[in-house]
């Protein structure tokens, strides 16, 4: 494409893109990824990434396989790590009938479980981690607890990661520019933070809000993991990828996905921007930021769902005394907070 019809072709998606992004049906959906594609420069991810080392949790479907086979495509030495071997296996098959010259092995990590975290950061040693993706997700309709009686939705994507990056801090630090995704959701926009009942221990049980608060508890904690590896060449940033048709949202949300699957994103759209988090040297300098598409956007939609630094602080401690609750060592401790 030439210079001058490729700038043409951003400037007509910024337009579009203005005009949709107020709307969430136009906006998350598969018409939006086509209008805010408009303005993506394809040359963010023609790279090289042999010799980098890349994590993705819940790799088995999806939006986290569409990552790891992206990241292998491009030459990276991908983990695939997933809670349940079979189904592990069955995804690294497949990345590697998708990528027959891709490097991609599989390691057994359940990220609800803190013990199954230490275990895997334990068999890890001290390799450099150039990427890290937070992408396990669960959505059930009743609430559940894990073996460390935490409910499960918090622990899955909360807890789980929270000491999970702890614990290879050291490791990203190492790679020489380590990256940490986030995958939350757009559904974060409706919830606060919550403090007061993270795991819904005095609430009647609703899956699609707990769903929520803990996607925007995963955005203020990837700001504070920021905020924590400042002065490091680690950077920390989160992203939400639309409506997109996963195995999980077909199995967790079945009306929802009755309803929208004809404008739904695919997989490989919704795992666009981690892939570009991940791999661009684009999104190196960013970190601490939220985005959509490839671009920066805001966190608050709402006034009523802004949170204090109090609030941000006491998910922070609570995050702390869960993971000390749990463990019979010392923490790896994080530069930042005590």
């Amino acid at each position: 494409m030439s210079t001058g019809l490729s700038a043409l072709t951003g400037a007509v998606g910024r337009v579009l893109g203005r005009i949709v992004d107020p709307f969430v049906v136009g906006s998350f959906d598969r018409t939006g990824f086509r209008i805010h594609s408009l303005t993506f420069d394809p040359a963010d991810l023609d790279v090289d990434l042999s010799g980098r080392r890349c994590l993705v949790t819940g790799a088995n479907s999806g939006i986290g396989f569409e990552t790891a086979v992206g990241l292998a495509e491009r030459g990276a030495d991908v983990t695939l790590l997933c809670r349940n071997a079979e189904r592990g296996a069955e995804a690294v098959a497949r990345l590697r009938e998708r990528t027959p010259n891709g490097q991609a092995t599989l390691e057994l990590l359940d990220v609800s479980d803190l013990d199954s975290v230490r275990s895997f950061a334990d068999r890890f040693g001290e390799a450099p981690v150039d990427v890290l993706v937070h992408n396990a997700g669960v959505l059930p309709d009743e609430r559940l607890e894990t073996d460390d009686g935490l409910e499960l939705t918090f622990a899955t994507h909360v807890a789980g990661p929270f000491l999970l990056t702890r614990l290879l801090q050291p490791n990203l630090e190492a790679s020489g520019e380590g990256r940490v995704v986030w995958v939350s959701s757009g559904g974060m926009y409706t919830r606060r933070l919550q403090v007061d009942d993270p795991q819904w221990q005095h609430r009647a049980y609703d899956g699609v809000l707990a769903y929520a608060e803990t996607k925007r508890a995963q955005v203020v904690l990837s700001e504070m993991f920021a905020e924590a590896f400042r002065g490091t060449n680690v950077t920390v940033n989160a992203m939400h990828p639309g409506w997109a048709d996963t195995p999980a949202v077909r199995s967790s949300l079945p009306l929802f996905h009755r309803v929208t699957r004809l404008i739904l994103r695919t997989p490989a759209e919704g795992a666009d921007t981690v892939l570009w988090l991940a791999a661009s040297a684009a999104a190196r300098p960013h970190t601490g930021r939220f985005f959509f598409d490839r671009h920066v956007r805001r966190t608050q939609w709402l006034p009523t769902t802004q949170e204090s630094r109090v609030e941000r602080d006491a998910l922070w401690q609570t995050c702390e005394a869960l993971v000390e609750a749990s463990e019979s060592t010392d923490p790896v401790p994080i530069r930042g907070h005590a």
